[in-house]
């Protein structure tokens, strides 16, 4: 297994939220398969800069790719660009101790922030601004962070979907927990909220009892009376971004909405129609997390369009032939796109699994040069002589959760590939 970054894990490290330690128990599981003697991770070598593809065939039979989709679409509306606005990965991966997003900075000296998007990551993210600092250093949220949260003079958090309180692609647990927040009230409008015709009629066609109960969970927050908690998280419906304004210093200074109402597609997709009315919203920050998108990989064929490996079922495609290429596959969002949560790449990657055993069962693999495992790890180690091997990271994982110890938290962080390497004395 080779990572570009020292660490394995991938997004259950640097996306999963660090109030939420019992889905990074997933990780257990990774840690049953790299015990096996005839696994090796090597951390640290990024695929085109370290090593091509080309040189991998010549020293294993199959390849696959799992890169996730690492960057966010963008809303394509005025002011997107402004100074205050960004990414929700960044924010998350920043979070979260991402070496790459280590440096980032956010305007937490802003009263009011907004995040557009109603999936899991926009809650993520206004959810954590909306935690009180006590609750936030029970968890392993990166030193940085953790810091710069206890400085914010965040006061309002404004979650916008553009459908329905029906629609929304939260999951109930995620909703139900905003509800419980120590320091944040949350409010809800209830007109936002109303079960309309077309909602009801999809949700009864569907058997949809869990969409039933998070609509129920959202009339329940319009009814409740605010406790007078120090914060408010505000989540809104039927309400779509249509510019970024610009304060007087030329950053963000607020969000142009249009109000939508829900219409029937040609396909019966339930979908947001813009209306006549809108609202100015004022805000000092604003977040983005309205869908991501994979990156290509070097000499790995790229649908532009869908923003995937070319593939088909888990096999590679070669992009003039469209025939599966010999020997290489993909699993994951840069499989499939953007959906789903991490139990829904578990059916994804048996499917790429099933089909590579049955190409190598007839005989369909690479015929590498050298596949013998001396000489891949010579390669990788000529290549990158400051590569991390597995039992390096449980060095480093072990570290980590003791300097956590004293503090009371599940782990502290290294946060930069040189404290990675210098705590295990791997310097190159």
């Amino acid at each position: 297994m080779l990572d570009r970054l020292p660490t394995p894990y991938g997004l259950v490290r640097a996306g999963v939220a660090p109030d939420h330690q019992k889905i990074k128990a997933v990780t257990a599981a990774f840690d049953k398969t790299a015990a096996h003697p005839r696994f090796r991770f090597f951390g640290g070598v990024e695929l085109g800069k370290d090593v091509t593809v080309a040189e991998l065939r010549g020293h294993y039979h199959q390849i696959v790719y799992t890169t996730g989709a690492q960057t966010d679409r963008r809303m394509g509306i005025p002011g997107e660009d402004l100074p205050g606005s960004h990414p929700a990965t960044e924010f998350v991966a920043w979070y979260n101790g991402h070496p790459d997003y280590r440096d980032c900075q956010f305007d937490l000296s802003q009263e009011r922030v907004a995040v557009v998007g109603v999936g899991n990551v926009a809650v993520d993210v206004a959810r954590i601004l909306s935690r009180t600092p006590e609750e936030l250093e029970k968890t392993d949220i990166a030193d940085h962070a953790l810091e710069a949260l206890r400085q914010s003079r965040v006061k309002e958090v404004y979650l916008l979907g553009r459908r329905g309180a029906a629609q929304a692609a939260f999951t109930n647990p995620e909703v139900k927990e905003l509800g419980e927040l120590e320091g944040a009230d949350v409010a809800v409008i209830a007109e936002e909220v109303e079960l309309d015709q077309l909602s009801r009629e999809s949700l009864e066609k569907t058997g949809d009892r869990a969409g039933f109960k998070k609509v129920e969970i959202l009339q329940e927050y319009a009814r409740r009376a605010p406790a007078g908690k120090p914060r408010r998280l505000v989540l809104r419906f039927l309400v779509s971004p249509v510019a970024l304004t610009a304060n007087g210093a030329g950053a963000v200074g607020g969000l142009r909405l249009v109000h939508n109402r829900l219409v029937a597609s040609a396909t019966g997709t339930i979908q947001a129609q813009a209306t006549e009315r809108f609202e100015d919203l004022s805000v000092g920050l604003a977040f983005r997390s309205v869908g991501y998108r994979g990156v290509p990989l070097p000499g790995v064929p790229f649908d532009e369009k869908w923003g995937v490996i070319l593939n088909q079922k888990g096999r590679v495609l070669d992009p003039d032939s469209k025939q599966p290429q010999l020997g290489e596959y993909t699993a994951g969002w840069i499989k499939r796109g953007p959906s789903g949560v991490i139990g829904t790449n578990k059916p994804d990657a048996a499917e790429t699994v099933v089909a590579m055993l049955e190409d190598a069962a007839a005989g369909r693999v690479l015929t590498p040069t050298e596949p013998d495992r001396a000489a891949a790890e010579r390669l990788l180690r000529q290549r990158q002589p400051r590569l991390v091997t597995y039992a390096e990271w449980l060095r480093l994982n072990a570290l980590e959760i003791e300097r956590g110890r004293p503090r009371g938290r599940p782990r502290v962080k290294f946060t930069r590939v040189d404290e990675m390497l210098a705590a295990l004395g791997n310097r190159g």
